[in-house]
């Protein structure tokens, strides 16, 4: 990898211990692994933490619920967890639980310092309280009387609490999201913040519950009344886990930190909350925060109370871990929201893996097995020039595959890495065709056909180490079937063209990927349709429908067509809205305002192919209300049978300019 770190700490969210782990869970945990494990195979010291947060109500609920103590219910769902990344082959250097001395001793030393110097104080609050975000709103900013966030109601709540000075951080903030472009990423989300923070004031983060309403918490240090708010106390994990204010030789050798992993749905928590308290402690921002997207179940969100939440383990049971984790990380692309349904999974699987993976490195070690001997036939020499023979050309694939995927991982698009090392496996399957290394050894042309064998397996080689960090039992298998004495690859080895020793013996580990049979079902014949009569219309209705008929196209005035204001707009940030098919929500920059729009596309346009894009808008519609989401504007869009396309400018111009 070009620009190689000198150090890789990556993070993921600690979850919630209220329930057992889906298949966000899941996700985000695999996606740090592969970062991880990429880092690792380049000699780069690297640590990879996740753990649990075990505080707040949630957990008190849960606890209550199943007639036992928090700590037991802690105790109890934890092991799911940690039993799940064993499964999923999760190679993390550390976990850590909320729960533990280690964490409470720095999140009890953090408040006390910020006590001290005025950072936190405490005051009387009145506001909406929703249990489950385990958060308090303004009045102003509830959705039909009910949270923004998940929309469940609130209770309104007036007591006594401490807060942290987090509004005079504003402009401090936003200067620094403008000022580090790689801060946030992707680029859409740190418009997202920016937006949230240039158009409503900042307040103060309350940093405490009485322990009178929630016991089950990090005692203040400074008032034995009050636990740490949850969400306070579990961003200091990212810290506590590595030394802070207890070992700060080993803080100092991670912190900074390279990565924070996290779900778009705690983007504000990461950077507005998390960025403010480490600026307040004096401590220096992590590197970069990726928010990644939703995995919906078609275009829904998956959900417990929808009951359609994916179970890692039953996947993992049904079809094996490394199909599993190949499946997630090819599946999404970073940033945007995914679906996840079976059927695309078995679809995928039997494409990438089973036809086209398992396949070639069937063909190639069956083939060294029966012209060969079973070993790796003699080193075969190459052209440097990719325009001279077919085995260059097949070498060079794979070399362009390990510079895609060398190229991804700091640009955080593994989908399209994997994509590539797909397509030089299918190079490898075409070159193999090409030679026809069988019609070779019926003529007695043994020299070339070890020389295409030879060829092939360094290839597969090349591709197995490029796979390794997302299927890492699999591709030792195959590299161990190549008779590869070293168990992990090493991926600066990868450009190199002879590593194979000849001689060496093969073997044959079976079908890599079986194919999947899936059974069909055969559909019921549709039931016949009545005919339809066309209805005589009614008395009252005939004249109107005959003047409809011969009436010309209706006409409008200059002054009705005036008093339409067009403006262009750049779209900020597209999503799509949980449970309509057709419909988009749009963040538009409109020329320094910030607005929202909700657009029936979704059929014609994927939401990252929107972002950037400069459009047209009516831009004094009355705002209104689809799907429960505010619209206000409209976008302007041209079509003819099933076809679709955005109104857009001939050339380049600025948000806000008039459309004439």
């Amino acid at each position: 990898m070009s620009n190689i770190p000198s150090k890789y700490y990556v993070t993921t969210p600690i979850y919630y211990v209220n329930d057992k782990p889906h298949i966000g869970h899941a996700y985000t945990t695999i996606l740090a692994d592969v970062l991880a494990s990429y880092h690792r195979l380049l000699d780069v010291p690297t640590h990879f933490l996740t753990g649990t947060d075990e505080h707040g109500q949630k957990v008190q609920q849960a606890a209550d619920r199943n007639g036992i103590t928090p700590q037991e219910q802690c105790d109890q769902t934890v092991v799911r967890f940690q039993e799940l990344w064993k499964r999923l082959e999760i190679a993390n250097d550390d976990f850590i639980r909320t729960t533990e001395p280690r964490h409470k001793a720095v999140v009890q030393q953090v408040l006390q310092e910020l006590f001290d110097r005025d950072e936190i104080y405490k005051a009387e609050y009145e506001g909406w309280y929703c249990v489950g975000c385990e958060r308090f709103f303004a009045e102003k900013d509830l959705d039909g009387g009910n949270c923004p966030e998940c929309g469940r109601p609130v209770d309104k709540i007036i007591e006594s609490n401490y807060f942290f000075r987090m509004g005079k951080y504003q402009q401090w903030l936003i200067d620094y999201i403008e000022s580090h472009p790689g801060f946030i990423q992707p680029a859409f989300r740190a418009n997202e913040t920016l937006g949230f923070l240039k158009n409503k004031e900042l307040q103060d983060l309350c940093v405490s519950r009485p322990k009178a309403r929630l016991a089950w918490g990090i005692e203040l240090p400074f008032d034995r009344e009050f636990v740490t708010y949850v969400w306070f106390d579990a961003l200091i994990n990212y810290i506590s886990a590595i030394g802070y204010k207890a070992d700060e030789e080993r803080f100092a050798k991670w912190w900074p930190c390279s990565c924070h992993l996290i779900g778009k749905d705690i983007l504000t928590t990461h950077t507005v909350y998390w960025p403010t308290m480490l600026q307040a402690m004096g401590v220096a921002m992590p590197q970069t925060i990726f928010a990644h997207g939703w995995w919906l179940t078609g275009r829904t969100k998956m959900s417990k109370s929808l009951g359609n939440v994916v179970n890692p383990m039953e996947m993992v049971d049904r079809y094996g871990v490394d199909a599993f984790r190949y499946f997630l990380i090819a599946e999404m692309t970073l940033g945007q929201d995914a679906s996840f349904t079976e059927e695309a999974f078995v679809k995928r699987y039997n494409s990438d893996l089973a036809n086209d993976l398992g396949n070639v490195a069937s063909r190639v070690l069956s083939m060294i097995d029966r012209y060969c001997g079973g070993r790796i036939p003699a080193r075969a020499a190459i052209s440097a020039d990719p325009s001279d023979d077919a085995e260059a050309v097949a070498w060079s694939a794979v070399q362009m595959a390990a510079r895609e995927m060398e190229d991804s991982v700091p640009h955080m698009k593994l989908d399209a890495g994997l994509a590539a090392v797909l397509s030089a496996v299918r190079r490898i399957n075409v070159y193999l065709q090409e030679r026809a290394p069988w019609g070779l050894a019926k003529a007695g042309s043994m020299a070339e056909v070890e020389k295409i064998l030879y060829t092939a397996a360094e290839c597969l080689r090349v591709c197995a180490g490029l796979l390794y960090p997302v299927m890492p039992e699999k591709m030792l298998a195959l590299r161990a079937a190549l008779g590869m004495a070293d168990a992990k690859p090493h991926l600066g080895k990868l450009s190199e063209f002879g590593v194979l020793v000849p001689g060496t013996s093969i073997s044959q580990p079976g079908a890599l990927f079986p194919r999947i049979e899936v059974e069909k079902k055969e559909e019921p014949a549709p039931a016949p349709t009545p005919e339809k009569k066309n209805p005589a219309p009614k008395a009252g209705n005939r004249q109107s429908a005959m003047e409809n008929q011969q009436s010309p196209e209706g006409l409008i005035t200059f002054d009705q067509v005036m008093n339409v204001k067009l403006k262009t707009a750049v779209v900020l940030v597209a999503e799509r809205i949980e449970g309509a098919d057709k419909l988009l929500k749009l963040q538009i920059d409109l020329g320094g305002e910030k607005r929202q729009l909700v657009a029936g596309i979704a059929l014609h346009y994927k939401p990252e192919e929107l972002v950037g894009k400069t459009i047209v808008v009516v831009a004094n519609l009355k705002p209104a209300r689809l799907r429960g989401v505010e619209s206000q504007g409209m976008l302007l869009a041209a079509s003819l049978g099933d076809t679709l396309k955005l109104v857009t400018v001939d050339g380049a111009i600025g948000p806000g300019a008039a459309v004439k």
